[in-house]
């Protein structure tokens, strides 16, 4: 949730280290937060803070206000609001003494720790588990000398999860961090170094970055990097080169970056299938560590993801089942490791995460490895904790998202899923090397076919715009169509904060048609007639049902559907394509009726209330 960065540049102060932070954390903002701060260590021994709650701006209006001395160091921070309000005092960086920390994640043992602070007279200013932290490192220093060590002794007292980054007054050639479940990478300079909750915090300066093991400590200076684990001993991290830039995270014209994300879909897709295969076509995934007789002796696949994520699961149930004749569950996350679940070592469970720093997937992950599964992830984030404590994993290419609320990131894990699918199915003997070219040459035409449905789409948005002050809708489908139509419901929640909800559209009699009266906005999104057509025909009487009863219906069918025209207030046509994949066109107008409505509302589409784009404590 909270972002993160950290700088240390050359021996001369200069403003370079405030704009490097201040920079990072604009670039930071997509993640959510409700407060900013930063610290900077001049060399002559001096330590500087200022912070405000509420966005960014009100810290640099601060800033302009009362400017801090220049400096050779900074770390700075976007805080969300776990332990404590919203305050002035309770945003970080927190001081003690020489010191300012900053803080990523929950300190669960900090009632104890703070109660033997308050004991030997230490005084808090804030209501955070961080200014524990500071108080800590503080005495550990003024017992050591060296910031380094202290880390490395306060972080062994920490239970939770947390990132932390810390500054002396007397080192101002330093930044050390810390991390323990939560994510913190490192930039590579010349003659800088840069630290961040992820490669946007510092990729407008480098590309080159070091991916930081669990319960690992780092320190930089101007000119070096060095990694060590909690107990001090000497470790590595493990460099790779970003292959996005800083221009990948602005919003290149559009009027929002999820405007922009919308209409990166084709090209995340594309860049998804790109390499998936070896010189003899046969598929390959990016990292594999479970063997192909494991593989081939799974009997049942669990999904585990939240939010959108999870809805992808939803779309990857239906093609894996067919495709691998393998039965496929998909659960919550964070509701998966409380009901004692029946997995072994005959289970594959795929985690679903576009951060891979989601806590909640995190600690599934970690209780089915327990129970003897394996574990393949389904990632976004390069060098983030979920594929590092998988068994496997299959990347997304999508590049960074930076709107709260995933849009691309959903094509992209859902395309990612289906190359899993029929990677097993190639594994196991349920399809032929054809079958699975021909499947895949039907993906490698979805790009394409995204982009024939944003160009069409001129028509969502005016009927968006036109809806702009309903206060609920609702949205049908079947099949593959049904976790379409719950992401539809969930993306017009996110954004424009009114009511919807996605049903099964075979529930529609079995309770939810209650709901309807007349005016009352339905969504249906509409199977192939050239698939099941008894289903199709199901689908289109649903929507005389709900016709019937005064309903507007707004429909999504495939090029060529004539049936539905005369049961449709609105049809937004969209290429033909095999029902398995067909969720790759369905959602896409939905997540552009739901951007365009909050836009007409007047919302924040890129960082809606109360929400955070990586939710990193459960």
């Amino acid at each position: 949730m909270c972002g993160i960065v950290g700088y240390v540049g050359s021996a001369t102060a200069s403003e370079r280290p405030l704009e490097v932070a201040i920079e990072g954390l604009r670039r930071l903002e997509y993640r959510g937060y409700d407060s900013a701060g930063v610290a900077l260590v001049g060399p002559g021994g001096s330590l500087e803070v200022a912070k405000k709650a509420g966005k960014l701006a009100n810290l640099v209006e601060e800033l302009d206000a009362r400017p801090l001395a220049a400096a050779t160091v900074a770390i700075g921070h976007t805080r969300w609001a776990t332990h404590g309000g919203p305050t002035d005092a309770n945003a970080h960086p927190h001081v003690s003494g020489k010191v300012a920390v900053i803080h990523n994640g929950i300190v669960e043992n900090f009632h104890v720790l703070k109660d033997a602070l308050l004991a030997d007279g230490v005084e808090f200013r804030s209501e955070t588990d961080t200014e524990v932290v500071a108080h800590l490192l503080a005495r550990a220093y003024d017992a050591t000398k060296d910031l380094t060590t202290a880390m490395q002794q306060v972080a062994r007292t920490l239970h939770g999860t947390f990132t932390l980054l810390a500054v002396h007054a007397d080192a101002p050639d330093t930044v050390v961090g810390a991390r323990h479940d939560s994510p913190l990478v490192v930039g590579l300079g010349d003659g800088e170094n840069f630290l961040g909750s992820d490669v946007a915090a510092f990729i407008s300066h480098t590309r080159d970055a070091l991916e930081l093991g669990q319960d690992q400590v780092v320190t930089i200076t101007p000119t070096a990097v060095e990694v060590t684990t909690f107990a001090g001993e000497a470790a590595e991290g493990r460099h790779y080169t970003v292959d996005w830039d800083a221009a990948a995270a602005e919003k290149g014209g559009f009027r929002s970056f999820m405007d922009k994300e919308i209409h990166d879909q084709p090209q995340a897709v594309a860049d998804t299938l790109l390499g998936r295969t070896d010189t003899r076509g046969r598929l390959v995934l990016d990292e594999i560590r479970i063997d192909e007789s494991v593989l081939r002796a799974v009997d049942k696949i669990v999904v585990i993801a939240c939010g959108t994520a999870a809805y992808a699961g939803q779309v990857a149930k239906y093609a894996i089942e067919h495709w691998c004749r393998v039965p496929v569950e998909v659960e919550l996350a964070h509701e998966f490791r409380y009901r004692d679940p029946v997995v072994d070592e005959r289970t594959l469970v795929v985690a679903v995460s576009q951060s891979g720093e989601t806590m909640d997937t995190l600690m599934a992950v970690r209780h089915a490895r327990e129970q003897g599964a394996k574990v393949l992830a389904i990632v976004n984030t390069h060098g983030s904790t979920i594929p590092r404590e998988s068994d496997a994993v299959l990347y997304t290419h999508a590049g960074p998202e930076i709107a709260v609320a995933s849009t691309k990131a959903f094509l992209a894990q859902i395309t990612a899923a289906y190359l899993l699918g029929l990677y097993l199915a190639q594994l196991r003997g349920n399809k032929y090397a054809d079958e699975v070219t021909e499947i895949l040459d039907e993906l490698r035409a979805m790009p394409e076919k995204i982009q024939q449905v944003l160009d069409r789409a001129g028509r969502v948005r005016e009927i968006a715009r036109w809806m702009a002050d309903t206060q609920s809708v609702l949205f049908l489908g079947r099949h593959v169509g049904y976790p379409v139509a719950m992401e539809g419901a969930l993306k017009l929640k996110e954004l424009a904060y009114i009511h919807a909800e996605g049903f099964a559209a075979g529930e529609l009699k079995h309770g939810p048609i209650a709901l309807i009266e007349p005016g009352q906005p339905v969504f249906v999104v509409v199977p192939s007639p050239r698939g099941r057509d008894s289903l199709h025909s199901k689908v289109v009487s649903n929507i005389q049902e709900i016709r019937a009863r005064g309903a507007r219906t707004i429909v999504i069918a495939e090029d060529g559907d004539e049936a539905v025209r005369p049961f449709a207030d609105e049809v937004f046509y969209v290429p033909q394509t095999p029902t398995l994949l067909a969720p790759l066109l369905a959602v896409v107008p939905l997540q552009v009726f739901a951007c365009e409505l909050a836009t007409a509302k007047g919302l924040d589409v890129d960082q809606p209330r109360n929400l955070a784009k990586s939710v990193t404590v459960e």
